[in-house]
C-alpha cells in the first residue's frame, strides 16, 4: 500500500471564497471605520471572521482603518494559510501576544479600537479591555453587519447553490412523506438526504439564546404550539429540554404539515416553508394556506430598493386584515411576532429584519427570507417561506421549490 503524499488531498473541502471578494467586504468596512473615527477592530465571531478572512480556523483579525488587515492564527496555520488570501498571517501562540504584534507591525498600538460587542461575552470583553489598555473600546459590530447586510454577485451564486440544494430536498420530502413516521423521523429522513447532496448541517445564529435547527415539523395541533420561538408557533419539540421544533407526535392523513427547513452549503443558508398535507388538506388550513401565498406575491412585487422594511411590513399585516386573518396572522391573539422576514446569508438570521416600526430601507442586494405565516392555537398553522433577492423591479426569489401547497398521496 502505497501512502498519499498529501494525506489531507480528497479530505478537505475546496471551497475558497475568492480574494477580490475579500477584498471588496475589508474596503467596505474600513470605510466605515474611517468615518467612525476608530484605529481598527478586533473580529473574532467565527462567521465575522470567515467573512472578511476566508477562514474560519482558531485566531481573530486586526482590521485598521487603512492598511492591510492582520490574520493571527492559533489552530491550524496550514488549513488557513489554504483558505485565506490575507497576505499578513501570523502564527500566534497565545492570543496575548496580539497588541504587541499589532504594534510591530503598524508603528503603534490603536487608540480607539472596536469589537463585535453584539455577541462578546461580558468576561472576554473585559479580558480584551485589560489586554488593549488604556485604549478605548467601542461596539464595531454594526459596521460588520452592514457590509454583510447587502450581498455581492458572488454571494448571490452560493445562496443559488444552496437554493438548489435545498429544492431538491423539498422534492424528496414529497416522496417520503407518509402517515405513521413521528415529525422527527420524517425530519431525520430528509436531513440525511440533504446532508448527501451538500447540506453542511450546523446552522449558524448570532443570538447567544437563540439555537439553529433544521427539524421545524410542525403537523396538526403541533403548529398550534406557541412557545420558546420569538416565531409565530413553536411546536412541540423533543422534551422541556428542547421545547421547539418536530416532536415525537405522529404523522397522519387529512392534516395540514407545515416544513420549515434551513439548511446550509459552503456558509450560506437558505430558510424556507412549504405546507404540507397526505391525501387531502382540510379547510380551512387550505383556505389558509393560500392566503399566505398570496400575501407572499404581495410582499415580492413590493419589495423595491428605498422601502422602508416597516412600510412594507405594515402592508402586508394591512392585506392579511383585509382577508379577514387578522387574528390569526403572525400567531394567535396576544402571542404575536412583529416580523414577516429577516435578512440571510452567513447566518440564518442578518438585518434586515422585516418588522413593524422599522425604517431599515430595502437596498438592492439584500437577500430576505420572507415568512407570512398564521397560526391557530392548538389546532394548526399555514404560512410559507422563500428567500428571495431585492432588485430594482421588486423581489426576485432565489428559492427553487415552488410556491404551492405539496398534497402528497398515498399508494
Amino acid at each position: 500500500m502505497t501512502t498519499p503524499s498529501n494525506p489531507s488531498a480528497g479530505v478537505l473541502p475546496s471551497f475558497r471564497v475568492p480574494a477580490g471578494e475579500i477584498d471588496r467586504r475589508i474596503q467596505c468596512v474600513q470605510v466605515q471605520l474611517q468615518n467612525a473615527g476608530l484605529d481598527g477592530i478586533l473580529v473574532l465571531q467565527r462567521v465575522d471572521l470567515f467573512y472578511l478572512s476566508g477562514t474560519a480556523q482558531n485566531g481573530c483579525l486586526y482590521l485598521p482603518a487603512e492598511g492591510p488587515p492582520l490574520l493571527f492564527v492559533k489552530q491550524s496555520v496550514l488549513r488557513a494559510r489554504a483558505e485565506s488570501p490575507i497576505e499578513h498571517l501570523i502564527e500566534i501562540a497565545s492570543i496575548r501576544e496580539v497588541p504587541t504584534r499589532i504594534a510591530d507591525t503598524s508603528g503603534r498600538q490603536p487608540a480607539k479600537i472596536g469589537f463585535e460587542l453584539d455577541v462578546l461575552p461580558v468576561n472576554e470583553f473585559r479580558f480584551y479591555q485589560e489586554l488593549f489598555q488604556p485604549a478605548e473600546c467601542v461596539d464595531a459590530s454594526p459596521f460588520i453587519l452592514r457590509s454583510r447586510g447587502v450581498k455581492s454577485a458572488w454571494e448571490i451564486e452560493q445562496l443559488r447553490s444552496t437554493a438548489a440544494m435545498s429544492g431538491r430536498t423539498f422534492d424528496y420530502m414529497r416522496e417520503v412523506i407518509r402517515p405513521g413516521l413521528t415529525e422527527m423521523e420524517f425530519a431525520g429522513i430528509f436531513e440525511a438526504y440533504a446532508r448527501g447532496i451538500g447540506h453542511g448541517g450546523k446552522l449558524r445564529v448570532r443570538h447567544h439564546n437563540t439555537e439553529g435547527y433544521t427539524w421545524h415539523v410542525l403537523s396538526g395541533a403541533s403548529g398550534g404550539m406557541v412557545g420558546v420561538l420569538d416565531s409565530p408557533a413553536s411546536g412541540a419539540g423533543t422534551s422541556a429540554a428542547f421545547p421547539a421544533g418536530a416532536g415525537h407526535k405522529r404523522l397522519c392523513t387529512d392534516e395540514p404539515i407545515m416544513v420549515d427547513f434551513g439548511s446550509v452549503m459552503n456558509g450560506y443558508h437558505m430558510d424556507e416553508t412549504r405546507m404540507f398535507a397526505i391525501d387531502r388538506m382540510p379547510e380551512p388550513a387550505l383556505r389558509i394556506s393560500r392566503a399566505a401565498i398570496e400575501l407572499h406575491q404581495a410582499a415580492l412585487e413590493n419589495a423595491r430598493p428605498g422601502t422602508p422594511v416597516g412600510a412594507l411590513f405594515d402592508r402586508i399585516e394591512r392585506m392579511a386584515c383585509s382577508l379577514g386573518l387578522e387574528d390569526s396572522f403572525l400567531g394567535p391573539p396576544g402571542r404575536k411576532v412583529s416580523f414577516i422576514g429577516h435578512g440571510i446569508g452567513l447566518e440564518l438570521i442578518e438585518p434586515p429584519i422585516i418588522a413593524r416600526g422599522k425604517n431599515t430601507p430595502l437596498e438592492a442586494g439584500m437577500v430576505i427570507a420572507l415568512e407570512p405565516k398564521f397560526v391557530y392555537e392548538n389546532r394548526f398553522a399555514a404560512g410559507i417561506e422563500s428567500v428571495f433577492e431585492v432588485t430594482e423591479n421588486g423581489g426576485r426569489l432565489i428559492s427553487t421549490v415552488p410556491v404551492d401547497i405539496f398534497v402528497c398521496k398515498t399508494d
